[in-house]
């Protein structure tokens, strides 16, 4: 039998010491080291015994299996960014800040699915009966065939499973489940890992779709070892801003879809509704001729997104000028800001600058440098850029505009919602074919200077 040793995890990323320290040599974290006990390694190998032959079935690359047939939700955003529904013998990871909506969300899944059929458990370890239950009457889907169970011991769960054989088992969170072959408290390392494990085991054995709700940290970065993360086959984000109504469900990691797909929903009082078209809701309340706003042509996975980029330059009453970025990363407004003003000429020191992306959206896709350089450069000359226009364009250090990636659905993107012009990078020869086949004009530049002459009608002499 192995003889039972003492080791010490952190409990934020999960490094393994052999005795306590203050603070994480992995990680950084102060005071999250915790003991647990642990197995010491068997002193010789399985194996190597005596008369141990492999059971392990083999094949080769050639033979193809059959492509499972998904199991719709009718949930068509969540469909979506799991590229088509939910895979039996799947498991996915879900999270989200407190309160984002992320039972709200797997609650409706669950029962749209059961009403076509689709034999659904729910296992929830933070609330009662009574608390989703009553949910799901003021969600008005308390008619569905759901199981409905609260547990938190993983053996207790496991049979439940095999007994009930569901196709979609939701585990409403794996931070709150505990077995008892692990001495350690709920939540932490080595019972989330041990959990997660025996889970996804099972689903992979008995083809059912697997669900896990996992909790968030203060830096957004879900919980717990990042072996679930692995462990998955789909990690999902649930992701929104609390003064919004908007809730954007994007897929980190997918191996069966295509990763960094998003779908969008709206908060309302009978829940989470769908938005098919989240280009027209993001821009609809844009007001017209405004300095400082432009429309951004962007991509989130294989959809083409339409958003409004907002920038306000105002004088500053203090000697060192604020700089405040929401749904952007600040690091590059900083690198737009230097470019503009080495090879453009215009100074922004004396201004407080302030930028947003409307509707809560974040964006991190290179492509967006050539909107927020033209919402900056609206923003300081006061020249407003026309509304039926659209931008997008990677800037380089040197001042160049360079292309970007599926240009011409972007641009029918913008189209579809009735805009006639964009300033848009050199297109490739296929993006320029697909382009003539288009109403919507384009105007091509390389240098952002051409993007200063456009919005200010001034010429900006360069060396």
């Amino acid at each position: 039998m192995a003889k039972s040793e003492v080791q010490f995890t952190c409990q934020s990323c999960g490094a393994i010491y052999k005795k306590w320290q203050g603070r994480c040599d992995d990680c950084g974290s102060w005071n999250t080291l915790s003991e647990e006990a642990a197995l010491s390694p068997t002193s010789h190998a399985i194996g190597n015994k005596k008369g141990h032959k492999s059971k392990i079935e083999f094949t080769d690359l050639s033979h193809v299996s059959d492509v499972p047939s998904r199991i719709k939700t009718n949930n068509n955003e969540f469909d979506r960014v799991c590229g088509g529904g939910l895979v039996p013998a799947s498991a996915i990871l879900l999270g989200g800040d407190p309160g984002i909506g992320k039972s709200t969300l797997l609650l409706q899944i669950t029962a749209s699915a059961a009403k076509n059929g689709v034999k659904a458990l729910y296992i929830s370890g933070e609330e009662s009966a009574a608390q989703i239950q009553g949910r799901a009457q003021r969600l008005g889907i308390s008619d569905a065939k759901v199981d409905l169970a609260i547990e938190t011991e993983l053996s207790n769960i496991l049979a439940a499973l095999k007994e009930k054989k569901p196709d979609i088992a939701i585990i409403d969170s794996i931070q709150t489940l505990w077995t008892d072959t692990i001495p350690a408290a709920p939540g932490t390392v080595s019972q989330v890992r041990t959990c997660a494990h025996e889970l996804v085991r099972y689903c992979k054995t008995h083809n059912t779709a697997l669900i896990l709700v996992g909790h968030v940290t203060k830096d957004g970065q879900i919980a717990g070892p990042r072996v679930v993360e692995h462990l998955v086959d789909a990690v999902l984000q649930f992701e929104g801003e609390r003064g919004h109504h908007f809730r954007i469900l994007r897929g980190l990691k997918n191996r069966f879809g295509a990763t960094d797909e998003i779908g969008v929903f709206e908060m309302v009082g009978a829940g989470l509704q769908e938005v098919p078209n989240p280009s027209a809701l993001f821009i609809n309340e844009r007001t017209k001729g405004q300095s400082g706003s432009c429309v951004f042509a962007g991509l989130e996975g294989t959809r083409p997104i339409l958003v409004e980029i907002q920038a306000l330059a105002a004088k500053t009453a203090f000697g060192s000028p604020r700089r405040a970025v929401v749904g952007w990363d600040s690091a590059r407004l900083a690198m737009i800001l230097a470019v503009i003003e080495t090879r453009c000429g215009i100074a922004f020191g004396g201004h407080d600058i302030y930028l947003n992306v409307a509707g809560g959206m974040k964006i991190t896709e290179p492509a967006a440098d050539l909107a927020f350089a033209a919402a900056l450069i609206s923003a300081i000359s006061d020249c407003a850029i026309p509304d039926e226009t659209v931008l997008f364009g990677e800037i380089a250090l040197s001042g160049d505009v360079r292309n970007v990636p599926r240009a011409d659905a972007r641009l029918k993107e913008a189209e579809k919602l009735g805009f006639i012009s964009g300033i848009i990078p050199p297109l490739i020869a296929n993006a320029t074919r697909n382009q003539n086949s288009l109403e919507l004009k384009a105007k091509e530049i390389s240098r952002i200077q051409d993007l200063v002459q456009i919005i200010t009608g001034e010429t900006v002499q360069t060396d």
